[in-house]
């Protein structure tokens, strides 16, 4: 019985690594009705083109829930359109979507179907076009690099180590059936200290597996392979994506022997598909990736590390050395945070200028912005070091807060365990102001800030496309120019606890922002001013 029941295991598994299925070419269910339509959103060029684009990154499990579960899901997603509308976005990353025991759902169990907890196929399919009808592209996370136990794939490899079943999977000793470890040196881990779980590295150069990917990111961009691309994604985010994989030595020159020949035949199927690595190493500007992997975008973590600390040299380097590794066609993401990273409001010495300004660099420095969903509300986050497992980053991607009680509907409050640290010492606390029910429409509050910036951003193409350059000012001022088509403005930051005064280009003309009086700077506070012709700037107004 054991041995029949391996072989199944055994076949199973070749069999879904033949199809490369992701069980997205079932016939689709009707959609629902298009959100109410909102303002005119830039249509995408013949190849991938970010320019234009305003990135929301949503941390799935943790955004929006719609069945009373406390668990965000699809349907969630699909019923904030109108709210990612009011915000500008043109595009949405979503954290992997595929089944896992872990909470993240980076370590999959199977790369087939949509994670229960989120939704079906039917969902998914419906937030396609959802998302597609409001001019919202959809880029999805992934990382096939490493298998847990219980995925197919290990399941088949250890029943049979030396069949093809093995070839999928790294080996330290392939005939006493030892895999090799993991991610960080990892062999296992507990996931919430309690579910154990072992892990493994995918053989990236085994010529089924490279096969395998090929398939399987080709059903995500056309599921039905009619060459339209309305029920497809329009790109990937690729976690941890090294050249020489965990720097061990053994799947090395993968961004020229496996990412690139991958990234080319996807775009002989959509030219205009995204690509966008996370740099493993964050001090790096990626500019390997782009010469290399011929990526689309990487993230500017040397810019984002700056503008976390307020550091005016630290942000001229930055911005110096981004600019010269960044080739014409490619692109850096800004950000200030992410679903690693601390959140900015538990920054010590943290003020609401300070936010402002932090929002204003991430909108409107040379770059595509992208946002991480809850950062316009102000929300607060660190990681704990009191947990050893991935319980610790629980504080970074807590429920995005829509209403100002945890008990209202639509709450993702999915690791309310009380006696557990995350949640007896959550940050986001009832009516503590820091709801898009409590933001919204309030004059001066933090994501009202955000929806200005958007509008600004989207209504000038200098603030999009412009060419950038730092010019001189004082000490304490970081002021940057940003300028195209008869179009010119002038950023300008104080990046100290005092008064600053700005007498450069534009100081004669009122802040676009509103805040600053005259060229006068408070302190931590940023002002946009019009540096174009008079007339032209005559007609914006703060």
């Amino acid at each position: 019985m054991i041995a029949h029941r391996l072989l199944r295991t055994l076949a199973a598994a070749l069999a879904l690594l033949a199809a490369g299925s992701t069980g997205l070419t079932a016939a689709a269910p009707a959609l629902a009705p298009a959100p109410a339509p909102g303002p005119t959103l830039p249509t995408a060029s013949v190849s991938a083109d970010l320019s234009d684009e305003l990135v929301y990154h949503i941390f799935v499990r943790s955004f929006r829930d719609s069945n009373g579960d406390r668990i965000g899901d699809l349907n969630g997603i699909r019923a904030s359109i109108p709210y990612l509308r009011s915000l500008g976005v043109t595009a949405v990353l979503l954290t992997p979507l595929y089944p896992s025991r872990t909470y993240h759902n980076y370590f999959a169990t199977s790369f087939e179907g949509i994670e229960p907890a989120y939704g079906t196929l039917a969902d998914y399919r419906r937030l396609v076009a959802a998302l597609h009808r409001a001019g919202i592209k959809l880029y999805l996370d992934m990382e096939f690099q490493y298998v847990v136990a219980g995925h197919p794939w290990w399941a088949a490899a250890k029943a049979a180590p030396t069949s093809p079943a093995g070839d999928l999977l790294l080996w330290d000793d392939r005939a006493r059936g030892v895999l090799a470890e993991g991610p960080f040196g990892l062999r296992a881990f507990d996931h919430f200290g309690r579910d154990r779980q072992d892990v493994t590295t995918v053989d990236l150069k085994a010529p089924p597996v490279r096969a395998w990917v090929d398939r399987y990111l080709a059903n995500w961009v056309d599921p039905n392979g009619d060459g339209r691309f309305d029920d497809g994604v329009d790109g990937f985010r690729l976690d941890h994506m090294m050249d020489d994989l965990d720097s061990r030595g053994v799947l090395t020159g993968l961004f020229t022997d496996f990412w690139r020949p991958t990234f080319t035949r996807l775009r002989t199927i959509n030219p205009r598909l995204a690509f966008i690595a996370e740099q493993a190493d964050w001090s790096s500007y990626g500019g390997d990736y782009f010469t290399q992997a011929d990526v689309t975008a990487v993230f500017a973590f040397p810019l984002q590390q700056a503008l976390r600390r307020f550091d005016k040299a630290a942000l001229v380097a930055a911005l110096t050395q981004t600019a010269a590794v960044t080739p014409p066609g490619k692109f850096q993401l800004v950000f200030a945070e992410n679903h690693d990273i601390a959140r900015t409001a538990s920054d010590p010495g943290i003020d609401a200028e300070k936010l402002r300004t932090a929002a204003a660099l991430v909108f409107f420095l040379k770059g595509t912005p992208i946002l991480y969903q809850g950062q316009e509300l102000g929300m607060r986050g660190v990681r704990d070091t009191g947990y050893t497992s991935d319980e610790a980053e629980i504080p970074l991607r807590e429920a995005f807060k829509w209403a100002a009680t945890d008990a209202a509907a639509g709450q993702a409050t999915w690791y309310r365990r009380p006696g557990e640290r995350y949640w007896d010492q959550r940050n986001a606390r009832d009516h503590d102001g820091g709801s898009v029910a409590e933001q919204s429409g309030r004059a001066g509050s933090l994501l009202e800030h955000y929806r200005r910036l958007a509008r600004l951003r989207q209504r000038h193409v200098a603030l999009r496309r412009g060419d950038q350059t730092v010019i001189d000012s004082a000490p304490d001022l970081l002021a940057v120019r940003r300028r195209l088509a008869g179009e010119s403005f002038v950023l300008v930051a104080n990046l100290s606890a005092r008064d600053a005064v700005y007498t450069g280009p534009g100081s004669d003309r009122p802040d676009l922002l509103g805040g600053a009086k005259g060229a006068r700077l408070q302190p931590w506070q940023t002002a946009l001013f019009c540096t174009g012709p008079a007339q032209r700037c005559a007609s914006l107004r703060p």
